[in-house]
């Protein structure tokens, strides 16, 4: 049974993106390796901060130092290095089409305009892989996506982020033992 071996979170480098609504899948990393106790140390290698977390198996976690339109440059490097599927690689990122507050996980299909996603397809040379999508809404008008992404949530909109984020991590377990059926279940029945 596959399970999931990589966490990536998604998000730019820099303290000027740090509270954009792009960097959601940093915060998500973040918050799993702040509970986990976990130091995410920078890697020329991987192109990214990652940390190694052991449990009953090796579990990696990565945020790209790369921008978003390079992400899979960093995931590429960290998985081929540790053999990691692409079907065992779990990619936290922003998603326009959920509201604030909403989380969806799913395995495969396209990219959606995302950029960190398209350059993730092209890198794995795959879209077989899981996301964790959180919800950070759309402004309404596709003119007005890319400022949007690079502004921070306003505060309602934050918190709502926030709680999304500490509500998935109840699904952390069931993502490293593969039950993916029972995961989706709890995350979008509330």
């Amino acid at each position: 049974m596959r399970k999931i071996k990589l966490f990536v979170g998604l998000g730019n480098p820099g303290e000027s993106y740090k509270k954009t609504r792009h960097n959601a899948g940093f915060w998500w990393v973040d918050f799993i390796a702040k509970n986990h106790k976990l130091t995410l140390k920078k890697s020329s290698k991987f192109k990214g901060s990652f940390a190694k977390y052991t449990e009953d198996s090796d579990y990696y976690f990565l945020k790209p130092n790369t921008f978003m339109n390079d992400s899979g440059l960093s995931i590429s490097a960290l998985s081929k290095y540790y053999k990691i599927e692409p079907e065992e690689i779990l990619v936290i990122h922003d998603e326009l089409d959920i509201e604030p507050g909403n989380i969806k996980l799913k395995l495969g299909g396209g990219h959606g305009g995302h950029n960190g996603l398209k350059s993730i397809i092209t890198s794995l040379q795959s879209n077989n892989f899981w996301r964790l999508r959180i919800g950070i809404g759309h402004p309404g008008d596709k003119n007005l996506v890319t400022n949007f992404v690079l502004k921070a949530p306003i505060k309602h909109e934050m918190k709502n982020i926030e709680d999304s984020i500490f509500n998935s991590y109840k699904i952390f377990s069931l993502l490293t033992t593969g039950e993916f059926d029972k995961a989706m279940l709890n995350l979008h029945s509330n």
